[in-house]
């Protein structure tokens, strides 16, 4: 009865959508089959007709992020999932149309080739690699079909799109080679050297407000080169940031609350409490008082110790309280527990003994601790038989230690500082005296250790330190949310945004350009969540929203869409003006020039004739002009001893005569400049693909993926 219930409930929207389906069949019979069909809703793009489905890219993805160790964000991997699943499908096609195919011999072959199989002891015989282990250690792991099988399915799938790619590349490129002719062209063009006279008119000769350029000159320019001005669909937003900070009175409270800390004190319950100035058990009095910093035992040099109480530290003696002072967002109070005389810097040697578990420890090592102390205990033993005998120390060294790193340097290394070691290896050398030798412990094994030398001694302190965080207040927290609420309602009773923005003496900033899969605001930081927002087909411009974010309050405001085409005018006009701008200047300054010799020109013009001395394409610069490959193209085309006018150039308009033209040496053959012309173009795979990719029909629907 309850199931009846239900569906009586829901008849009215079960034939609300009956009759919208049918109603669409209508107007287009093909839109019923997508009405009800998953196979739209799950795909997310298509690539010459072969569709990327939603469970194929979120596989994809899956394996993407567990090769990286999830060390992209989700983003990031998002962007190199779908480009690869791309490219795999356009060599696809390319491939198919070459009749190359890539089958389970050529990925196998490979993989017998990699490095890490080659090495693993897995799959060796004798030190060899055998297949038939590889085949058989596949085999085993494809039968159980788990976690493992899959990550090696996930490599050989890489493999097979590199081989693909590799082979298509090939293919192509075994087709881009170079003659001799066109090498010895490319020698002669490069090395040619060209002297003459010219005529230059700058384009700032004329001045900007001569000419005229409007929104529908901008507009005609961008459809001309409409394959220049392709954009994905963007959105800009104008935005406030509220930052929660804390004050002035925030700190002060906090400096005032540390600052209690220094003496003894009685609680409310008649509790004495000992403040730091008194306490010998520094570790429970960071704990028990709710320090931000741990206790550090180890000795600080002066320029370790946070620099705004350095020189009083060292001027001070054991006991000694110094703050509350302000360091690293903190504040803090310091407390001298110890001083001495320590080096900067020490030579030592060693021999390191490593046991099971320890860190250094591979397979080849037995020796449990105890019979790896034994061990360094005896070597011990012989060192100080020995008196300091450097050759059988070193003999100790590479007979006993596992420091690969020293071993070939007996075991030595050279002047180190302070924090360099391990503590335990650190203390024995800085704080013993030269010439000592000892076992000392560390997560790395037992070490026998003997101190070769050490200088520059300076005082050392040993501190105390106890810090708080320097945090806003709850009441500071209740103000700034307070002030985004207040300017967010301003939004909302549709008051304008800058309007608002001036009245309550407010910052904005603005974010152009936020596509569909970023996951970075600039002015913000990440907040995927704005950018979702900005996406959102229900957020029109004008609209806006307040954001928790880290550490305060966003306020934005959608203030322009842009669609997936062609670029708007007003977006376009910061690059096109420029253009229009010199096109426009070159043509009045063309009807300026007058005259068929340079001088006449010159005169029409009211400049004067340069010369140009020894100018080639290698390096197309014009002195007294700068860089211009056009006109020096055009010099290095023109006939000698013949004016030639109104070439337009990057910076002005140019009228020039060639006057010689001074041929390099011939050389012998052109070989060399023959294959440097043939390993460009063979080594163009990536601009091979771009064209390959824009000539393909690719449909990108993957922000779906996402929400959008």
């Amino acid at each position: 009865m309850a199931i009846l219930s239900k569906i009586r409930e829901r008849s009215m929207f079960l034939i609300l959508v009956i009759g919208l389906a049918l109603f669409a069949f209508v107007l287009d019979p093909s839109t019923i089959s997508d009405f009800f069909s998953a196979s739209k809703v799950n795909e997310i793009g298509e690539v010459n007709g072969e569709t990327i489905s939603r469970q194929e890219f979120a596989e994809a993805l899956d394996a993407y992020k567990t090769q990286t160790g999830n060390r992209v964000s989700e983003m990031q991997a998002a962007k190199t999932v779908w480009s690869n699943l791309v490219r795999q499908k356009v060599y696809k096609t390319q491939l198919e149309e070459a009749g190359i195919t890539v089958g389970d011999a050529d990925i196998m072959n490979t993989l017998y080739e990699t490095e890490f199989i080659k090495n693993d002891p897995r799959f060796q015989t004798s030190g060899m690699l055998d297949k038939s282990k590889l085949k058989e250690f596949l085999a085993t792991i494809k039968e159980e079909n788990g976690a493992d099988w899959r990550n090696w399915q996930n490599y050989m799938t890489s493999l097979k799109d590199n081989l693909e790619k590799t082979a298509y590349d090939n293919l192509v490129a075994a087709g881009l080679g170079a003659s001799l002719k066109e090498g010895e062209t490319q020698y002669l063009t490069e090395n040619t050297k060209i002297s003459g006279k010219y005529v230059y008119v700058p384009y700032t000769s004329i001045k900007d407000d001569e000419v005229k350029i409007g929104q529908s000159d901008i507009q005609k320019y961008i459809s001309k080169h409409s394959q220049d001005f392709q954009v994905e669909a963007s959105r800009d937003i104008n935005f406030v940031k509220f930052d929660i900070k804390p004050t002035i009175e925030d700190e002060n409270t906090l400096k005032a609350q540390i600052a209690r800390l220094i003496d003894d004190s009685v609680t409310k319950g008649n509790v004495a409490v000992k403040g730091l100035k008194n306490t010998t058990n520094y570790a429970d009095f960071l704990s028990e008082n709710d320090s931000d910093i741990t206790l550090d035992t180890n000795y600080k040099f002066k320029s370790q110790v946070p620099q705004v109480v350095a020189e009083q530290i060292f001027k001070g003696k054991e006991g000694d309280v110094f703050g509350p002072y302000k360091d690293a967002g903190h504040f803090k109070l310091s407390k001298i527990t110890k001083i001495t005389q320590l080096p900067d810097s020490v030579q030592a040697s060693h021999i390191l003994i490593p046991f099971i578990g320890a860190s250094s420890a591979d397979a080849t090592v037995t020796q449990t601790e105890e019979s790896a102390k034994k061990t360094a205990d005896s070597l011990l033993a012989v060192v100080k038989e020995s008196k300091g005998n450097k050759a059988k120390f070193t003999a100790l060294v590479k007979e006993f230690s596992s420091d690969k790193g020293s071993v070939e340097k007996g075991g030595f290394y050279d002047w180190f500082t302070y924090n360099t070691m391990v503590p335990s290896f650190r203390d024995f050398v800085f704080e013993g005296e030269k010439g000592a030798v000892s076992v000392v412990k560390s997560a790395f094994g037992f070490h026998v250790i003997k101190i070769d030398g050490q200088k520059n001694f300076q005082p050392v302190v040993k501190l105390a330190t106890f810090g708080r965080q320097i945090q806003p207040s709850e009441s500071t927290e209740d103000a700034v949310f307070k002030n985004a609420e207040t300017f967010a309602l301003a939004l909302t009773n549709s008051k304008n945004f800058e309007e608002v923005v001036k009245e309550q003496k407010l910052t904005s900033q603005t974010a152009v350009g936020l596509q569909s899969l970023d996951e970075t605001v600039s002015g913000i930081g990440k907040e995927r969540e704005i950018i979702t927002w900005a996406f959102d087909k229900e957020v029109e411009k004008g609209m806006s929203k307040r954001f928790d974010i880290e550490g305060g309050y966003v306020v934005a405001i959608l203030t322009g869409k842009t669609a997936k085409g062609l670029m708007p005018a007003e977006k376009a006009t910061a690059k096109v003006r420029p253009i229009l701008m010199n096109e426009r200047k070159a043509t009045l300054i063309q009807a300026k020039i007058k005259g068929t010799t340079l001088d006449e020109i010159a005169k029409s013009v009211s400049v004067t004739v340069k010369n140009a001395t020894d100018v080639n394409l290698q390096s197309p610069t014009i002195s007294g002009v700068g860089y211009e490959p056009k006109v020096v193209g055009a010099m290095l085309n023109a006939k000698e001893n013949t004016v030639i006018k109104n070439v337009i150039g990057d910076k002005g308009v140019f009228a020039f005569e060639v006057t010689a033209k001074k041929l390099p040496t011939t050389l012998p053959n052109y070989d060399s400049y023959r294959k440097r012309l043939a390993n460009q173009r063979k080594n163009k795979t990536f601009q091979m693909y771009e064209a390959i990719k824009k000539s393909s029909d690719i449909k990108d629907n993957m922000s779906s993926f996402y929400g959008i």
